[in-house]
């Protein structure tokens, strides 16, 4: 198998195309050195191998009016080894927090450990654990803490949460994920009440404090700042991310009351990224549909003719597919997205791929339903990694 002549060159795109997904792993790696690309990685989640991919060369830092401007067009942005040393300075908290996933896999409540050191130094004296629990209703929930915030004994921000839980029903992929909230789990409106929120994200710090890379870092304050045009920011509704292998987050997007958008750094292993604005996301999908060359992936893909008829209809009209991509509930539009290895391969192709490792940030603009980075990511090791996921506000 070789590399097509006729794959188009992007000249942003530092992600290549290397090769079909049931290409053999030696092979690919053969094809990648024989560009003198980097190493061949399999984008593959939850049994569904969809391409392999490199790296022409590792992707350049922009300058600020380049991070002014994708920001303002809902465009996805990567900031190659912009913390390496900050992640560094967290090693060891890193691994603590792996080894506190290796233990929650093989069984041990997570209110046990939070009980224990260095857990519990951490947590005392600002925060008080209430409850564990589990959400019946939640297959995916593992286990739901409750904390008050405490000062001098009176308690300041109450009904605070951590929710661990899956991030797939698959028995063959151990990803999870913490996230940290306040309210009633579901309905809470965190833009309403900023003060809960900060001591949400203060109680992340405790728990989790190679938060820092993001929460800490005075470069990436100021570049943000210069980037989306604020004066200062803070970072919530935190979410800290263990990708297992076979694991990964399906296409989605992140669009909040409140929130300006989204910062992810990767801390440990790498991750793969198809990432996009919407708007173009609904361009890739109609440009896909119309191709009389895809028609064999589509059939492929969805045996069934009623199916791909119904899907090609939705597809046709850009408003019912804005309406049925926002919806999120369309079997067929979801397989499209992420398990069709012909889209895969036109969206890495059109320069949508991004690779993270430790160090790595990546910047998701979110300003509303029609203007986000769509995007959906694959854990590109066979261990677990851990990234942490926070939404920008407007200080």
């Amino acid at each position: 198998m070789s590399i097509s002549s006729s794959q188009p060159f992007i000249p942003h795109a530092t992600v290549a195309y290397v090769a079909a997904p049931a290409t053999p792993p030696a092979e690919a790696q053969t094809l990648a050195a024989q560009q003198g690309w980097g190493e061949a990685v399999l984008l593959r989640r939850r049994g569904t191998a969809l391409a392999w991919v490199a790296e022409r060369r590792r992707p350049v830092m922009p300058d600020a009016d380049g991070l002014r401007q994708a920001w303002q067009t809902a465009q996805p942005m990567l900031l190659p080894g912009f913390a390496p040393a900050e992640v560094e300075v967290q090693s060891a908290r890193i691994r603590q927090s792996l080894a506190l996933v290796e233990a929650v896999l093989a069984g041990t409540e997570i209110a046990d450990c939070f009980e224990q050191s260095p857990y519990a130094e951490r947590l005392a004296p600002g925060f008080e654990m209430l409850a564990a629990f589990e959400d019946e209703g939640d297959p995916q929930e593992i286990e739901t803490l409750e904390f008050d915030a405490v000062q001098g004994g009176e308690v300041i921000a109450e009904n605070l949460w951590v929710k661990a839980s899956w991030l797939s029903f698959e028995d063959d992929d151990a990803s999870l994920r913490f996230r940290f909230s306040f309210g009633l789990v579901g309905y809470e409106d965190v833009a309403a009440d900023p003060v809960r929120q900060h001591y949400a994200a203060a109680l992340t710090e405790a728990l989790f404090p190679e938060s820092a890379v993001i929460s800490a870092n005075p470069r990436l304050a100021a570049l943000l700042q210069t980037a989306l045009g604020v004066a200062g920011l803070n970072y919530v509704e935190r979410i800290v991310y263990f990708n297992a292998p076979n694991g990964g987050a399906q296409f989605h997007q992140d669009v909040e009351r409140g929130h300006l958008g989204v910062v992810f750094a990767q801390a440990h292993g790498g991750t793969g990224w198809l990432t996009l604005p919407k708007q173009i996301l609904m361009d890739e999908i109609q440009q896909f549909a119309a191709g009389p060359a895809n028609a064999a992936a589509l059939a492929e893909l969805l045996p069934q003719t009623k199916l791909r008829k119904e899907l090609l209809n939705i597809v046709a009209e850009r408003a019912s597919l804005a309406q049925v991509l926002d919806a999120g509930d369309h079997d067929a539009l979801e397989a499209l997205l992420n398990r069709c290895p012909a889209f895969i391969r036109q969206l890495v192709e059109h320069g949508h791929c991004y690779l993270l490792r430790p160090g790595d940030l990546i910047l998701l603009p979110q300003h509303d339903a029609e203007h986000c980075a769509w995007h959906t990511v694959f854990c590109l090791d066979e261990f677990m990694g851990e990234a942490l996921s926070f939404a920008v506000r407007a200080a």
